[in-house]
């Protein structure tokens, strides 16, 4: 089937497309009835089907003859750690554990709060809960206390699993004084507390409260669970992003409909297939991690990559290029910002020729805006396709992407192509009226949204309407802005926030980046609108330079402006550049512009929950307060 067949399909009889694609699924009880729209705009998948999602990514792969086929690869580049795990293998682990919680009381709908690092034990509480349907809840390891708490109140666990330490290049992050912090904090109390003993830091356990890793998966042997049948639309997970009022929204994965998206899009739109080596450099706290660390590849019987380090300093540059030869990976999946952080180290691209990338064929991009010169620079050094694709935490998948299993198709820069099957994209005006191709407005996402998507928000589904199906009847808001070109490739220009109004001219910040990120001196930029008494708002610049660059930043400052000016034009009012030694960043990669900006406009911004160093904020707020 071609890209057009199956788009067409999806969107004009969904039900008729996602009722063929449940086949790549096994059922208890297979769907009668695809799609229940009786309540809307709360559309569900599979109502009448029963599964069980650790089946599917473990179970059925022994069962047809693949026990011995690598699930797992663990690769840990802070502790010297590798460790292979046959499909068999995971299973038994998986198993034990499942049977650990079943001996603590976790039952059917209860929920298990997983707060660790990147280690195998992570992926296995994981595929334990989906195994006896409890709901997992991961909370990015290291996360403060006040957070943590916060989730725990509004997820209510049974238990909480959790590690002694988290391991970064340069420090090792103990966990447990963390998480007692955090359940003091919480009205909500754990019946019990699981925790992974690493050699790095020993843990104090709690008397009546706390239990060994180790301990409870010895209990588990003795006693391993089967897999308990669930209703398609029971939750898997509930995962937390960041909310506008401060308060988190748990957004909520359903069991059925995720497992057929993720069996339908790792293949289709990431060309990977049964046996092939993958590897998402993510986190198992993030929704790449779980839908493509561990979800998406084990259902379609791959082997995944677990990767505890970073893109450089463990111990360099090359670390990426390492693992890819060492495992022979066919695909990556990673965000711009690791090969921003590569490219400032290693410009030259010197460590790429120090090993064996043959087995790479593609890599993924996603989680924030790529830019074309990191896009460039990726694909002349790898010398394979550079795929950017755009998606959510909501959709829990590609919205766009350019579909590599299913037809592979023209990359343009600055895109990350296509609408996938299942997703209507339109852009709307601020009426709801749908734009003429190349003209920008909101990105909207018709409904029903397609199987794997959110079902609602943990405990408060007036908030889900609120927060994404009110501005627009019968639409999915994303939040994001841009346009689909007469092509029908989507460019994605940022949040809508992001779009600066200078003396009444609507602007992006994102195209002034993509300008000055093309300098050869610059490793990677932000661009903020700040308040400005007479044309309301202008641009400011934030650029870190590469490794080894030498020139006057005052040089550099007088060029991008100039080539801002004679791309964009004087309209945009582009005055001012500074020159800094790092941005603040989220975890997961993401520059966060709306904190700088709410700090260089005066107000008292809340450091979010997400970030990776506020070491670099503290350096950066008088710069951008100006003092």
């Amino acid at each position: 089937m071609s890209y057009r067949e199956a788009y067409q399909q999806s969107i004009s009889s969904p039900e008729e497309f996602w009722g063929e694609q449940a086949a790549l699924v096994d059922w208890f009880r297979k769907p009668q009835q695809v799609l229940d729209s009786t309540n809307p705009p709360f559309h569900r998948w599979f109502p009448d089907a029963t599964l069980n999602t650790c089946y599917n990514a473990l179970d059925r792969h022994v069962v047809r003859g693949a026990a011995e086929r690598t699930a797992l690869i663990y690769d840990s580049a802070v502790t010297g750690t590798k460790r292979r795990y046959s499909y068999a293998e995971l299973l038994t682990e998986v198993a034990a554990f499942a049977g650990a919680l079943q001996q603590l009381g976790v039952e059917k709908g209860d929920r298990v709060v997983v707060y660790m690092p990147m280690i195998p034990e992570a992926v296995i509480a994981m595929l334990a809960c989906a195994r006896i349907g409890a709901v997992h809840s991961v909370v990015f390891g290291g996360f403060a206390p006040q957070e943590l708490a916060i989730r725990i109140d509004d997820a209510t666990p049974k238990v909480v699993v959790s590690a002694s330490c988290g391991i970064e290049p340069s420090r090792t992050i103990a966990y447990k004084p963390l998480l007692d912090q955090a359940l003091e904090l919480a009205e909500h109390a754990p019946e019990a507390v699981v925790v992974k003993q690493r050699p790095e830091v020993t843990a104090e356990l709690v008397d009546g409260r706390d239990l060994d890793w180790d301990v409870a998966m010895s209990a588990g042997r003795v006693q391993p669970a089967g897999c308990v049948e669930v209703a398609a639309t029971d939750p898997l997970y509930v995962l937390y992003t960041s909310g506008t009022t401060g308060k988190p929204k748990g957004i909520v994965r359903d069991n059925g409909g995720h497992a057929v998206a993720m069996a339908w899009s790792f293949p289709n739109v990431y060309g990977c297939d049964a046996g092939d080596v993958w590897w998402a450099a993510s986190d198992v706290g993030w929704v790449v991690g779980h839908s493509y660390i561990v979800y998406g590849p084990l259902i379609s019987g791959a082997t995944t990559v677990l990767y505890e380090g970073k893109p450089v300093g463990t111990p360099d540059a090359g670390a990426f290029w390492r693992v890819i030869e060492e495992y022979g990976v066919k695909a990556l999946f990673t965000a711009p910002t690791a090969i921003r952080a590569i490219k400032k180290e290693d410009p030259e691209g010197r460590l790429v020729g120090e090993y064996d990338l043959s087995s790479l064929q593609t890599l993924f991009l996603a989680g924030e805006r790529l830019d074309p010169d990191t896009w460039e620079w990726a694909g002349e050094k790898l010398g394979v396709p550079v795929v950017d694709n755009w998606w959510q935490t909501e959709t829990g998948w590609p919205i766009a992407s350019n579909l590599r299993g299913l037809e592979p198709m023209e990359i343009k820069p600055g895109s990350p192509s296509v609408p996938v099957p299942g997703f209507d994209v339109q852009v709307l005006d601020g009426s709801g009226n749908q734009v003429p191709p190349g003209s920008e407005g909101a990105i909207c996402l018709k409904l029903p949204m397609p199987p794997g998507t959110l079902a609602t928000l943990w405990g408060d589904d007036q908030r889900y309407v609120d927060s994404y199906l009110s501005a627009f009847d019968g639409y999915y808001l994303s939040g994001d802005g841009g346009y689909v070109d007469p092509d029908g490739y989507v460019y994605v220009m940022g949040r809508t926030d992001d779009v600066i109004n200078v003396a009444g001219h609507r602007l992006s910040t994102a195209s002034m980046e993509e300008v000055i990120s093309r300098h050869p001196a610059v490793a990677e930029c932000a661009v903020i609108g700040v308040a400005d008494p007479m044309k309301g708002q202008l641009p400011r610049g934030f650029v870190v330079l590469k490794a080894g660059v030498e020139a006057d930043p005052d040089e550099i400052r007088d060029e991008l402006v100039a080539r801002v000016r004679a791309e964009i034009g004087a309209v945009a009012a582009f005055k001012e550049v500074v020159v800094v030694g790092g941005l603040p960043k989220t975890r997961s990669g993401k520059i966060l512009r709306k904190t700088m900006r709410e700090i260089a406009d005066g107000k008292d911004a809340a450091v979010p929950s997400t970030i990776e160093d506020a070491g670099v904020l503290d350096t950066l707020r008088p710069v951008l307060r100006r003092e």
